[in-house]
């Protein structure tokens, strides 16, 4: 089998702790792509041994300088972490236990008062006159839905307001903040439906099949209008800026889907780079939305972004391993979805190494007949899926750095809690 090789260069800032509690080759003398991932070299070495290197993925690229964050961190608050603002970070348990504290709170239990009634508000921010234009609106803001989001910006914007010396309480605009990110979510997945030719979604009709594709993409574009704002009425103009840019990202991840790379060393990062564009962005975006309104420092800015986004990749990484091994009734749609929509994820990504008549299917994106068939085939005799859960694991141990770099409280600890719970979830 070829041996997949990625030059230090394309890497150089994102090398991730590697840990060798599996053996990922095929024989010995090949390089497998996770440790391809996972190598480090020259000035990055020393920091990973130091427990101060960066995990492997996108972000950096799609952040213009307006949102002023940093896109190396080899001179950030990672290596300064004794400033009197920041608190060490505890040594990773082990590449299968994360964290291991039992008496961690629930996250959704924790953020529940703060999320109390957050579909109803919405529903006032998206007040129409016509019948119709509010029923395709409210339609996935029937308190059904997850508020995964909403529960990861109340709980940081309380953790970052402890750190700063607060009482923790959440400010109403931080409230806000929660409440539109899940209106830009939830704006964006009628989109996606529609451009996916989805019929399903949450377990339900999708608003495309229901009323069709031109008033669901009004629907959508209604529910970003009406989040833009809410957002301009916070009147930060940082925190517009910072929003703004999880809007361009999410426009450029969609695009980036529409694509691939011929180059297989191109084509993981190119994945990497659309996760945090399509899941990522919206996520530490809002997360380092919510610390600027209570804090100045742009170390606790660049915490809270850079625990959004290892915690977004690793969901979306886990999201698309269960696309592979959950049913459709955990999931609320189809499964294989992203095969039969020409994707090619985490899990068949990796067992290209293993199969590389992969590479033919991923190129003409699975559209011969029997391509769906015989790529899943090839994914479950792989180890794709078990490199995708690895991948995951290692990102959420580098959100727990992160985080832990703030002032101990209940909502970080909850955080904490949180990584856990994306890395263990079935649906």
């Amino acid at each position: 089998m070829a041996t997949l090789v990625v030059s230090a260069c394309v890497w150089r800032n994102m090398a991730i702790p590697w840990r060798h509690c599996w053996r990922w080759t095929t024989g010995a003398t090949s390089t497998s792509l996770l440790e391809t991932i996972c190598c480090f070299n020259g000035s990055y070495a020393t920091s990973l041994l130091r427990g101060t290197g960066t995990v492997a993925g996108s972000g950096n690229e799609g952040l213009s300088s307006r949102t002023g964050h940093t896109t190396s961190l080899g001179n950030s608050i990672l290596t300064r972490h004794k400033s009197r603002l920041l608190y060490p970070t505890p040594k990773p348990h082990g590449c299968k236990r994360i964290h291991s504290d039992a008496k961690l709170k629930d996250p959704f239990t924790l953020a529940q008062k703060d999320l109390n009634n957050l579909y109803d508000d919405i529903k006032k921010e998206l007040f129409v006159s016509k019948s119709e234009l509010k029923s395709l609106c409210d339609y996935y803001f029937d308190g059904k839905g997850k508020a995964f989001r909403p529960m990861i910006v109340v709980l940081m914007a309380r953790a970052c307001n402890s750190h700063s010396n607060r009482d923790g309480d959440l400010l109403p605009d931080q409230r806000s903040i929660a409440m539109i990110s899940e209106m830009i979510h939830t704006a964006s997945l009628v989109h996606d439906d529609v451009i996916d030719g989805s019929d399903k979604r949450r377990g339900k009709t999708t608003i495309n099949e229901v009323w069709g594709e031109r008033k669901a993409i009004l629907a959508g574009d209604f529910i970003l209008s009406a989040a833009s704002m809410a957002l301009a009425r916070i009147g930060n103009n940082t925190v517009v800026s910072v929003l703004s840019q999880v809007m361009e990202d999410l426009v450029r991840g969609e695009f980036m889907q529409l694509g691939s790379k011929e180059d297989e060393k191109e084509r993981f990062k190119h994945y990497l780079d659309k996760t945090f564009k399509k899941t990522a962005s919206l996520i530490a975006n809002s997360c380092k939305a919510v610390s600027i309104l209570v804090n100045s420092d742009p170390e606790v800015h660049e915490i809270a972004f850079q625990y959004g986004r290892n915690v977004g990749i690793a969901f979306q990484l886990v999201d698309d391993v269960l696309d592979y091994t959950a049913c459709a009734s955990q999931l609320g749609k189809p499964s294989a979805t992203d095969l039969k929509l020409g994707l090619a994820t985490g899990p068949v990504l990796f067992a290209c190494q293993q199969f590389p008549e992969l590479h033919g299917m991923i190129m003409r994106r699975f559209s011969s007949s029997g391509d769906v068939a015989r790529a899943w085939q090839y994914v479950q005799e792989s180890e794709g899926v078990d490199q995708t859960n690895y991948l995951a694991q290692h990102y959420c141990q580098e959100a727990i750095r992160q985080i832990s770099l703030l002032r101990p409280s209940l909502e970080r600890d909850a955080l904490i809690r949180l990584t856990q719970m994306v890395l263990t979830r079935d649906k």
